[in-house]
């Protein structure tokens, strides 16, 4: 049900995981005019002359954005059954996990390797407010299920 603000959560979770999956999330510099780029293909690395190359591939990546993107989809769904959506939602937090602390080993090696540095931008960012919204979403739907426990001793 949308009008629940997990949904909603839940709903953004989606659409920034769609958001990072278009474009290079990370680029590296040397100042010598070698840049090279993080994006779902891989990591790419272009010189001044114009070409690029392909130094490693990041399928691990992006096989994880894109369950996590269905994953937060098909949760909010699943609003009648919140200890499925809460399961959900937990497999969602542990991914977005998963993968900052892939891209980051990524990013060591690949500035470790070939003495780059890191040029952040906003794409960089986009994995912690998926998982700042997850962790929302998931105290949300942890607040309906309690609701729901407290109003059955009730009866």
């Amino acid at each position: 049900m949308i009008q629940r603000f997990q949904s909603l959560y839940l709903l953004l979770t989606t659409l920034l995981s769609l958001l990072f999956l278009s474009g290079s999330f990370l680029n590296f510099s040397n100042g010598n005019g070698t840049e090279v780029t993080m994006n779902f293909n891989g990591i790419l690395e272009s010189s001044v002359a114009g070409k690029s190359q392909m130094i490693r591939s990041l399928l691990p990546l992006l096989v994880i954005m894109l369950i996590i993107c269905i994953l937060s989809f098909a949760a909010i769904f699943l609003f009648k059954k919140r200890k499925i959506q809460l399961k959900l939602t937990v497999s969602v937090i542990l991914l977005t996990i998963l993968f900052i602390g892939l891209m980051l080993f990524y990013a060591y090696w690949t500035a470790g390797k070939y003495q780059l540095r890191p040029v952040i931008g906003f794409n960089t960012f986009i994995p912690l407010l998926i998982l700042v919204f997850g962790i929302l979403a998931y105290r949300g739907i942890r607040k309906d299920e309690n609701l729901v426990r407290s109003n059955d001793r009730l009866r």
